[in-house]
């Protein structure tokens, strides 16, 4: 097949190219005139599994002949006979393994992690130690480093590199990389005595791994052996090549992992043939981004070759540059762009590792009935089973909260055995929920929702139903990780299967049936684990799910292709989508080491941590080749400005430095292409926003208009209008949290409660022992109102903050006191009309005189006088009731003070301004104002503060407009 020339046979093919598909044709070109038989006497190794599968598909598809045998270089470390070691122990054994040595280390060793960090600690040093064994890099190697900065920091991490030293010793049993690296050596050794004499080819390998390495360098040495890589710079001048091999200023070159290879074979780099003779797909753009990557000492040479490169036109004219102003525009545009091509047949294939704008655009087609065929699947952990488990594991904390609960019965899969009457739980979970967050107790039991299910006979099936889930005792302490798995699965079964017992759907479909085998995987290797706390079991199987992942490719579109970087590697397509490229982004940087830097690593000969950025910029330029192409990214994400891609920098600073004839500029008009994207964007979403963002003053019929209001409602009646008319004509209410907390207004009920008792206990003697009962009856009904033990300190300490204050004015009080009313009610109708005010005061007093003092308790700060005057009338118009006799029990009297008593961090009295007249004439005014058709509840009338937030806020779409707008009247049929 392949000519003897005495040197190691290297190809390569151009960026841009489907590297399987040039594999293919470059075998078909070599063997066309050869024997049949010759076909399956060829060796093909690749790196992925990816890669495979698609070369299958290829031969597959004709003509017909006989396949070549496919390896893949990993499934070596399974190869029966070429290493005497035993097979590899499974990844997630060995992390388990690890774990429990780290969890060991922990318990002996104060201060050196949180317990919570076990799994991921595990989980990082089993990276470290795959990448020592890959590398083969032993042990002493790290001990031994020259750090002439002996810190405490490198101390602890040698505690923990110890700890997995005893898988490197002699004996041990072997990982998958141990084992790899073991096959590989056997395997090169004997082609040493007995080289094979058939065609052996590693193809779509850069050789960035230690063991690839020298299995691509023994392959090359073979009789028939040679070398494939993927997007070899063919434009790359020789002079460039011997730049990049310093690693420390190279790693991070597209090429650099090439050229490192060629260095090793002997082989210069103009001695790299092409694979086939089919040019690149975008042969002029191959070098100006050959061009453009130039690694940083030579960027010089951008004047040298500048301005000799040809056909720009051709190099950009396919490229569209798409800079969006935030990630929901760049996923919006490229949403319509795959939309296009859907319509046209075209294929499409967003290529980005930015999983968070991968989902913008999912969502964004979701619009259009389009289900893009995601390479990289859903998390198990962001599946519907996968988070119902995570949910389950809630209620293994100490209190079921009422959140967790809920949250639970609302899934989806909870309730959901054949059999069961789903509609009816869900009508269920609604009661519950209104009840818990109307009157639901501080902290959720068993007791509580019995006491709530006595209401309706129906409920308590339902209820015995989630009492014996829900409320099921976890095990305690350590215990092994089998067990905790099983009670968690027989939880999770429970409130799947629904009272009925039938099975539910929590493992059916594709996610179901993933995160069953991701369960059972976990469970098989659970004794590695040894005996772990919930916590630790927590994190273990949080880290299983979200290494997991499910696909449903039956739903997907089939030219509509959402793919990471190490998909796009093995593919085309007829449009390529770079998106996401910020710095930070796309290069990811590199991810903080917690046991090596750079320099050590260096010395250990491990990889550099900007190998990841190198080998993501070869992806890129692999990419970018392809014959169209967009180039997208966001100008600010999270309210900060971005930084483009490095890559997108230096192009940029190119073509910039080359005129174009007509004066214009090459970026300019690849960014003109996008801007008429993010154009229809902008005109896409106008023709969906809402058309009237306005500030609005509803005006319903007068029949719907509340003719009966409490006296606390005309605050907002003269402050925010709107909130009346959705709170009395739309009759909606803003819900209690579910998370009861002791907040402003349950210790004000809670001190007006301490009071009334206080006032009703009375008289009293002397202020020793007025304040003696007081301080008791705070107590009191502080155990008995507040279950927060916090709480009802704090609030007890501001009771006697103001204890002596109060007694004090309480005694004098007392001296023209004939008899107190607490929390009386009262009504007065306004005949002409037709309108009633009703109220509650807090206290009346009847005065040896004959006259009344009303008084309001506040545990805040009492309103100024002009705040009364205008807007806080509460108080002034308990008064006018009061003179019309209309508090229950009392008769017309002559009021002779109002007053409201502050029981802040300053206690105070403030006298309201009954001197001024007029304010029953005013309030009689408003009311006749709203009783005019025209009229409407404007929001946000004038409140207190800018800032002060209303309850329906969210309702009249404040943050649409602004109060510096005008109120516009819109006519309601309610």
């Amino acid at each position: 097949m392949f000519n003897d020339h005495g040197l190691p046979r290297i190809f390569g093919t151009h960026s841009g190219q489907e590297f399987p598909a040039k594999l293919l044709e470059g075998l078909t070109q070599r063997l066309q005139h050869s024997p049949a038989e010759d076909w399956a006497r060829v060796e093909i190794y690749v790196n992925t599994r990816r890669m495979q599968r698609r070369l299958s598909e290829l031969f597959l598809k004709g003509p017909a002949r006989l396949m070549p045998k496919l390896h893949l270089v990993t499934d070596l470390a399974k190869h029966p006979t070429l290493t005497d070691l035993p097979m590899p122990v499974p990844a997630l054994r060995r992390r388990l393994e690890i774990a429990q040595l780290v969890r060991q280390l922990l318990s002996q060793v104060d201060g050196l992690a949180p317990r919570s960090a076990v799994f991921d600690l595990a989980n990082s040093l089993a990276a470290l130690m795959d990448e020592m064994q890959g590398e083969g890099i032993e042990p002493n190697a790290i001990t031994n480093l020259d750090v002439s900065d002996v810190s405490g920091h490198w101390e602890r991490a040698l505690k923990f590199i110890n700890i997995v030293q005893r898988y490197f010793e002699h004996g041990a049993t072997p990982d998958v990389e141990t084992r790899q690296r073991a096959s590989v050596l056997a395997l090169t050794e004997g082609w040493k005595t007995s080289p094979p004499e058939h065609p052996i080819i590693l193809a779509g390998s850069t050789g960035s791994r230690g063991t690839t390495f020298r299995l691509m360098q023994a392959i090359a040495h073979l009789p028939q052996g040679a070398l494939i890589l993927p997007g070899f710079d063919f434009d790359m001048p020789n002079r460039v090549w011997e730049r990049l091999a310093d690693p420390k200023t190279s790693e991070d070159h597209p090429q650099y992992r090439f050229s490192r290879l060629l260095t090793s074979l002997g082989i210069e780099p103009n001695q790299v043939e092409a694979w086939t003779s089919a040019p690149p797909e975008a042969p002029a753009r191959n070098k100006l981004i050959s061009l453009a990557l130039r690694p940083a000492p030579v960027t010089h040479h951008w004047r040298q070759e500048g301005p000799s490169l040809e056909n720009l036109d051709a190099a950009t004219g396919d490229i569209t540059w798409l800079e969006a102003p935030n990630q929901r525009v760049e996923a919006m545009a490229i949403a319509l762009r795959l939309r296009q091509a859907a319509d046209d047949g075209q294929t499409a294939a967003v290529i980005t590792p930015d999983r968070n704008l991968t989902r913008r655009i999912a969502t964004a087609l979701s619009a259009w009935n389009i289900t893009p065929d995601d390479s990289a699947g859903i998390p198990l952990n962001l599946t519907a089973p996968g988070r119902f488990l995570l949910h389950v594991l809630d209620l293994a904390q100490p209190q079921t909260t009422s959140e967790a609960l809920l949250v639970l019965l609302k899934h989806p899969l909870a309730h959901s055995g054949s059999g069961c009457d789903r509609g009816q739980h869900l009508l269920n979970t609604r009661d519950l929920e209104l009840y818990l967050r109307r009157s639901g107790p501080a902290f959720l039991s068993p007791e509580a929702l019995y006491k709530w299910a006595e209401a309706k006979d129906r409920y308590r099936p339902w209820v015995d139903w989630i009492v014996g889930s829900a409320f099921a005792t976890w095990p305690k302490g350590t215990q092994l990780l089998d067990r905790w798995l099983d009670h968690h699965c027989a939880v999770a079964n429970t409130l799947s299967n629904g009272p009925s017992g039938a099975e539910g759907e929590l493992w059916q479909k594709a996610p179901g049936r993933d995160t069953k085998s991701a369960i059972d995987d976990l469970t098989q290797h659970a004794p590695a684990a040894g005996d772990v706390e919930i916590l630790d079991y927590s994190a273990i199987l949080r880290g299983v799910l979200s290494a997991g992942e499910t696909r449903d490719q039956n739903q997907a579109h089939p030219n509509i292709l959402i793919w990471g970087t190490l998909e796009a590697r093995v593919q085309s397509a007829d449009l390529v989508i770079l998106a996401g490229l910020n710095d930070g982004t796309w290069p990811e940087p590199p991810a903080p080491d917690p046991w090596l830097n750079r320099s050590l690593r260096l010395q250990a000969g491990l990889l550099l941590p900007e190998r990841r950025i190198g080998l993501s910029a070869h992806d890129f330029q692999q990419a970018i080749g392809a014959k169209s192409v967009w180039v997208t990214r966001s100008l600010r994400s999270d309210d900060a400005e971005t930084v483009p891609s490095r890559w997108l920098n230096r192009i940029e600073n190119l073509l910039n430095g080359l005129p174009k004839p007509n004066g214009e500029s090459w970026v300019k008009d690849m960014r003109s292409r996008g801007d008429y994207w993010l154009d229809l964007v902008e005109a896409v979403e106008a023709t969906t926003a809402p058309q009237h963002t306005v500030r609005p003053a509803v005006a319903p019929p007068l029949n719907s208009r509340p003719t009966k209001l409490a006296v606390t409602d005309i605050k907002h009646l003269i402050r925010d209008p709107y909130a009346i008319y959705a709170k009395h004509v739309l009759n909606l209410r803003r819900l209690d949290p579910l998370a009861k907390s002791p907040d402003a207004l349950l210790r004000g009920t809670v001190i007006h409660h301490v009071l009334e008792a206080f006032v009703e206990a009375g008289p009293w003697d002397d202020a020793t022992t007025a304040k003696t009962a007081l301080l008791s009856l705070s107590a009191d009904m502080l155990q008995e109102l507040v279950p927060w033990p916090a709480a009802r300190r704090m609030w007890q300490a501001r009771v006697a903050r103001f204890a002596d204050w109060f007694v004090v004015g309480e005694l004098q009080r007392q001296a023209q006191l004939l008899s107190s009313k607490t929390e009386i009610w009262g009504e007065v109708t306004m005949p002409a009309l037709g309108f009633t005010l009703v109220g509650k005061a807090d206290r009346v007093d009847l005065l040896r005189d004959g006259t009344a003092h009303i008084y309001d308790y506040k545990t805040g700060q009492p309103p100024s006088t002009a705040q009364q005057l205008h807007f806080d009338k509460q108080l002034l118009l308990e008064v006018e009731m009061l003179r019309q006799g209309g508090f229950e029990g009392l008769g017309a009297l002559r009021v002779v003070g109002a007053t409201y008593i502050g029981l802040g961090n300053d206690p105070e009295v403030a006298a309201a301004p009954m001197g001024e007249t007029g304010v029953w004439v005013e309030f009689s005014e408003l009311v006749a104002t709203y009783q005019d058709p025209e009229q409407g509840y404007a929001a946000r009338r004038a409140m207190l503060t800018a800032d002060a937030v209303s309850d329906y806020d969210h309702l009249s779409r404040y943050g649409e407009w602004s109060t510096n707008q005008p109120a516009h009247s819109l006519k309601v049929s309610k």
